[in-house]
């Protein structure tokens, strides 16, 4: 009886809304004629529509014994061609065909929104109250004729969204996130958070899942570029997709998820299920808001930790918004590699800044140093997305997180879309590589991967430049899995002059192992002495011949700690100078470094 109740309210809010002239009592009129907007035409077909639904109605028993939609449309078709009979009305076809579009659509469908949403070159659909609705075609908004009777007809049709759903839009509730049975997006908001009246929002999605030819085919990026970011994605690399609204973040996401190899288990989790995955191995988890009595509410933050103890492979969150955003920076950091999420930002730096403030959002009084260590640690890539002037969606940069520097994020972009002008209203460019060659190569070696020749433009490491010799980020003070440091890094430098042994950078570096001891300031300080009693011995000094010294401390506050061991191999505090720790061996995860000049 749901359908019944449906279409008797449908038929009451016109019956208000267009008051008139009893549909028997219309005159016929020429085959070829067309109603203006608002027009008698209009007004007649209005009433006639209303007659139609009072024998729609009439009919219902025969339409509920209908099998399948197919036969239930036959059935309408019939009731509506003997209402056009008996009334007397001479109707064009395509008058005919618009009635029974109409009828169907409000009694199985979403109503007015029901052509729009079966037009393909439709991307999203804007109802800005029941007499205003625009589209998104290529890119662009466009109004279209497309009205609904009143805020009543609106509210109707969001209930028949949210309904099978589960959720609710009222006073009390006045906005509602849900989906299609298509997967697309759905926002609805009501007074009196709305002036204009019921509004709805909907983000469509194609029936099949965009593809990577898709997006090549639309400009969005090389085809160069989508084989980097699947090796970047099966190499386990944290990816963020940044971008404005309306930048095709999900869309993108979609796609970049499709390379994930088969094998691995994927869970996603989103506020309203929109991902389209291939793989077979998908759990897909979706939030709930809070029932009528303001319980049962199950947040994404809720999810994700509750996804931790499901064995997943691989985290694909699809947007983060809030403090969700500190549990997923933790499962990248704690053996979910290779995990995927968007966010709102204008830019990769902008992407950074919006992270801190999700976390922050938590309520957790963490220090701004813990939270940018802990993003820098975890994403390794930002995918920045954006809508061009033209209405068109490339992406603008790939830009890499390679560690942190007095207390600022490092980021630097591999590549970087270059806009080489403009032609027939559309912009023309490129996504090329920017010079840089990002810290993580190594990873695609380690999993197996072979780049091809050239590596996608990006410029081979240069042997005569040490500071390009990175450490595995987050991985500094761990002590396993990491790449041994360059020695001119670890070790320093000797000269002998004048009689003297100078000696700079002695770093924490295990010499057998060419890795960062694992600890704190005591360990490394150790180290570091260690290294320099033996680097000494090897010129013929010693550490009782050493008459000046300089440190570097990563942070000052741990000079007692530094001074405390220095003293079990010396009796007397270091006498010399101390100077900031130097961006490379800060990067690297040092947290001391030593100079010495010795008595040869």
């Amino acid at each position: 009886m749901g359908l019944l109740r449906r279409m008797e309210q449908t038929r009451q809010e016109a019956v208000i809304q267009n008051a008139g002239p009893s549909p028997s009592a219309l005159v016929p009129v020429a085959p070829d004629a067309r109603p203006a907007s608002g027009g008698p035409r209009e007004a007649l077909l209005n009433n006639i529509k209303l007659r139609i639904l009072d024998d729609v109605i009439g009919g219902a028993s025969s339409i509920f014994d209908a099998d399948g939609e197919t036969d239930m449309r036959t059935k309408i078709e019939a009731i509506v061609d003997q209402t056009i009979r008996v009334s007397g009305f001479a109707g064009t076809r395509a008058e005919r065909f618009n009635l029974i579009e109409d009828v169907v659509a409000e009694a199985t469908g979403f109503g007015p929104l029901e052509p729009l949403l079966h037009d393909e070159s439709v991307t999203e659909v804007m109802v800005n109250g029941p007499h205003q609705v625009y589209v998104e075609r290529k890119g662009k908004l466009q109004l279209t004729g497309v009205t609904f009777r009143n805020d009543e007809h609106v509210l109707h049709i969001i209930d028949r969204i949210i309904a099978p759903l589960g959720r609710r839009i009222d006073d009390s509730s006045p906005r509602v996130d849900a989906r299609l049975p298509d997967g697309s997006r759905v926002n609805a908001i009501i007074a009196p958070l709305s002036l204009v009246g019921p509004v709805i929002t909907i983000r469509k999605f194609s029936a099949k899942p965009y593809t990577v030819p898709d997006l090549i085919s639309f400009g969005t990026a090389t085809a160069e570029m989508f084989e980097f970011l699947r090796a970047c994605v099966e190499a386990r690399l944290n990816i963020f997709v940044s971008g404005g609204t309306g930048s095709g973040k999900t869309t993108f996401l979609n796609v970049l998820s499709s390379c994930i190899p088969e094998e691995q288990r994927i869970v996603t989790i989103e506020d309203a299920a929109e991902l389209q995955l291939n793989q077979e191995h998908v759990v897909t988890l979706e939030a709930r808001p809070t029932n009528l009595e303001g319980e049962g509410e199950i947040t994404i933050r809720d999810l994700l930790r509750n996804a931790l103890h499901m064995r997943p492979d691989r985290i694909i969150v699809g947007e983060c918004r809030g403090g969700e955003a500190l549990d997923m920076i933790q499962a990248m950091t704690v053996g979910h590699a290779g995990s995927l999420s968007t966010g709102h930002a204008n830019t990769p730096a902008d992407m950074l800044r919006r992270l801190e403030t999700m976390i922050l959002m938590t309520g957790y009084e963490l220090p701004l140093r813990a939270i940018r260590e802990q993003i820098s640690s975890g994403v390794d890539l930002i995918v920045h997305t954006g809508r061009l002037k033209d209405g068109s969606r490339k992406v603008l940069n790939i830009t890499e997180i390679y560690g942190i520097e007095e207390q600022e994020i490092l980021i630097q972009d591999i590549f970087a879309f270059v806009q080489t002008g403009v032609r027939d209203g559309k912009v023309e460019g490129e996504l090329k590589p920017t010079g840089v060659r990002p810290t993580f190569m190594w990873k695609f070696g380690e999993a197996g991967i072979h780049l091809p020749p050239g590596e996608y433009g990006i410029p081979p490491e240069d042997p005569k430049k040490p500071d390009k010799v990175r450490y595995r980020k987050g991985k500094a003070n761990a002590g396993e899995g990491l790449q041994p440091l360059d020695a001119s890094i670890a070790f320093g430098r000797v000269q002998r002059a004048g009689g003297m042994i100078y000696v700079s950078s002695m770093g924490p570096v295990d010499p057998d192992t060419g890795l960062i001891v694992p600890g704190g300031i005591k360990e490394q300080t150790d180290q570091c002495l260690k290294n320099l009693k033996e680097r000494l011995e090897a010129e013929g000094s010693s550490l009782s011949k050493v008459v000046w010294a300089n440190w570097s401390l990563r942070d000052p506050s741990e000079f007692d700690a530094f001074n405390k061991e220095w003293l079990r191999w010396f009796k007397i505090s270091p006498m010399g100078q101390s100077t900031l720790l130097p961006p490379l061996q800060r990067r690297a995860g040092f947290r001391v470094l030593l100079g010495v000049i010795a008595e040869a």
